[in-house]
């Protein structure tokens, strides 16, 4: 499965989500998955990449020709796609990935998650959205959606569309099990984890 994960590029971030990103990187890598991420070197973004590639997996890097010229791009990933623009670059890390993953992050981040989450709320596509939130930096966002909802502002369906997950094991859990075609089988999980 391409999975992309949406995360934080800050480097003025908590120790613990640069951890949580490397869990991330190290479990996608483990069940086999390829990481889809927005192609910097920098914080949490490159930190899941490493861990990635760390573990044996696959990573595709999406980034727009600005941040190259800035020298962040991480120019180790298997694949690196540079891009005009930050327009072009979600199109082609949306077309990339079968799943969608968001760890904790800035407003690039939540401008990610709800792209995602409101075409998927209207149909217009049926991959997996899940959030990994272990400290509760959602928490707002989702009471926040709530009161749309109970006032009509958003679709009955809006929270059918994602999964709010508070452990790396119960993340990929939910988009395994959101896209059991793409997933791993148990025995192949117990093959990696053995070797």
């Amino acid at each position: 499965m391409f999975i992309c994960v949406f995360l934080a590029s800050s480097q003025k971030i908590d120790r613990k989500y640069l951890t949580l990103a490397e869990d991330v990187g190290t479990e996608l890598a483990r069940r086999g998955h390829t990481l889809v991420s927005g192609g910097a070197k920098v914080s949490c973004m490159g930190a899941v990449a490493r861990a990635t590639r760390a573990g044996g997996g696959r990573t595709v890097g999406v980034i727009p020709q600005a941040m190259v010229d800035v020298e962040i791009a991480d120019v180790d990933s298997d694949e690196l796609i540079v891009t005009a623009d930050m327009r072009e670059r979600k199109g082609v890390m949306d077309a990339r990935s079968d799943a969608f993953l968001v760890l904790p992050g800035g407003i690039g981040t939540l401008e990610e998650l709800f792209e995602i989450w409101t075409t998927r709320t209207l149909g217009m596509h049926d991959k997996p959205l899940v959030i990994l939130d272990p400290w509760g930096i959602y928490r707002p966002l989702r009471d926040l959606v709530e009161n749309m909802h109970a006032e009509g502002f958003t679709r009955p369906n809006v929270f059918d569309a994602i999964s709010w997950t508070t452990t790396v094991e119960e993340a990929f859990q939910h988009l395994e099990k959101a896209a059991p075609h793409l997933a791993p089988h148990a025995e192949e999980l117990g093959e990696a984890s053995a070797g």
